[in-house]
């Protein structure tokens, strides 16, 4: 694609003035467009990691961990409706570098405790957060 702008400094009539910022504001903004496809394309091949002890996998954390922490995930939310004892079906199970966060709702502070108990339990999880809200 060619965009060709003339910009002279003798007095030019409204129309060509129009033209030309119209020209210019193109240009600007195809500039604009490509920067950022560039970044974007620098960002998703940078490799630094960094531990912002976050639960939630971030954009930082290797598709390796990504994936570990999915599986851990999923090992908890098992373990969860496995426990006799209690339904926590309104659990919501986040999992990154070993922290598990609970999140949702449970009946009583029984659940609560038996659910971070469960999740502290399963492989790979180091860290707890139990943010369970109790509905008393």
């Amino acid at each position: 694609m060619t965009l060709s702008c003339v910009v002279s400094s003798r007095p030019e009539t409204p129309a060509k003035v129009s033209a030309t910022v119209t020209c210019l504001s193109a240009l600007a903004l195809i500039v604009g467009l490509t920067g950022c496809a560039g970044d974007r394309y620098a960002q998703s091949t940078s490799h630094g990691i960094e531990d912002n002890g976050k639960a939630e996998p971030d954009h930082s954390q290797t598709t390796d961990q990504s994936i570990e922490g999915k599986r851990t995930a999923k090992r908890v939310r098992e373990a969860l409706a496995a426990a006799p004892e209690s339904k926590f079906g309104g659990v919501q199970v986040v999992a990154g570098n070993g922290v598990v966060q609970l999140s949702g709702v449970v009946n009583t502070s029984a659940q609560r405790n038996l659910a971070g108990e469960v999740a502290g339990k399963v492989a790979g999880v180091k860290i707890v957060l139990n943010s369970l809200v109790v509905m008393d």
